[in-house]
This record gives structure tokens, sequence and C-alpha cells, in this order.
């Protein structure tokens, strides 16, 4: 891992850190990796420092209809019918509620861009890099970093901030994502060193 060395502006993108504040929820047929409260408080500390610098944050909620017209073909591994609307399990984790100027982008697939204005609300901050906190590593952390890649961003996972289907997914998720960009895994405290050196309220990058 490398310090954050992000380019132009910086948005921290938020990916499904679901639940309701149950513990014991997840997708059913998928289980998480230990950790998973410990990884979701240290996310909302880290998304309380992104405000305090004025940066801006996304974000993403994953939500399905009951009638599971909109799952495509994620039932064909292992997961079953998961994030249904009106569930506890599909609320986000208490702590993470977005702010009124702040955007929530709700998706149907596995990547926060996929059929989503997540691009357009990027570009709308001139963002150039992400930074990606959330789950699972192994999937919705994963095409969503291949995506912002692929779009032009600059992407940087939060290595104790993501939490994957389980410890070899996720540390295969992390090699992939390295591969893919150069830079691209960085550890809390590494965020935290550059937040300290941006002014509260400054626009970063412009």
């Amino acid at each position: 891992m490398m310090a954050l060395t992000p380019v132009g502006n910086v948005v921290l993108v938020v990916v499904d850190i679901q639940g309701g504040g149950d513990p014991d929820t997840h997708s059913v047929g998928l289980g998480y990796m230990a950790g998973r409260p410990e990884r979701n408080a240290r996310a909302v500390g880290l998304l309380a420092a992104f405000r305090d610098k004025g940066v801006p944050v996304v974000f993403i909620q994953e939500v399905h209809k009951p009638s599971l017209v909109d799952i495509g073909r994620e039932l064909d591994g292992a997961e079953g019918p998961h994030c249904l609307e009106g569930a506890r399990g599909t609320e986000l984790h208490p702590g993470l509620d977005p702010r009124p100027e702040e955007y929530l982008i709700r998706k149907r697939r596995y990547s926060a861009f996929f059929g989503t204005e997540l691009d357009l609300v990027l570009r709308g901050y001139r963002a150039e890099t992400v930074v990606l906190v959330g789950g699972m590593t192994d999937v919705c952390i994963h095409y969503t970093a291949v995506d912002a890649h692929q779009l032009g961003y600059r992407v940087r996972v939060v290595t104790d901030v993501v939490l994957g289907s389980g410890e070899e997914l996720h540390r295969a998720a992390l090699r992939a994502m390295s591969r893919l960009q150069a830079g691209a895994l960085v550890s809390r405290s590494e965020v935290a060193d550059w937040l300290a050196g941006v002014p509260a309220g400054a626009e970063t990058g412009r």
C-alpha cells in the first residue's frame, strides 16, 4: 500500500453498508468475514472526517423489489434474494445517513455505476479520484472499482474499511484491484494522513 496521493477532486463513495443496525443481517447465501461491526464503525468515523473537511460523500444502497423483477442474474450464484425494498436489512447502517445535500444512489446491480447516475454525480463534483469503502470487497466493491477504472477515475480502496464475503475472497479481490490500478489500495490511517492536510471546507483539487 502507499499514501492516498489523490489526483484532482476526491469523493468518498460509501458502498452498501446496510443492515439497519442488525449485526446478524446479511445477504441470503452469503456471509461476512469476521470484523463487520468494527469495520462499520470505522466507516462511520471516516464519513465524519470527510464531512469535517468538506470533501463530498456519495452513498450507495442496493435495493430490489420483492417481486425480484429487477434482480437480473444475481440469483445465479451463491446468493439468494437480498436487499428487498422495505426490509430492515436493506436500510443503511446507523450513522451512515445521507444529509439533504448529499446523494443517495439506489442500484439494482452489483456495480454502483451500472444503470445509475453515479458517473453523472461524480462529474458534477469534477471528481478524478474515488475513495471506496463498504462491501462486499469481492462483489460490489470490486465491480464498482472496475467500472470506475474503465470510466477514467483513479480508485482508492480503503482496505480496512471494506469487508468481503470471506477472508480468501476479500484478499483475492484486493489483489485483483491492485493489479488493475497502481496505488489502488490504501489504509484508513493513510486516508487520515491525507485528510489532515486538507483545509476545512476546501474544495479539493479545484
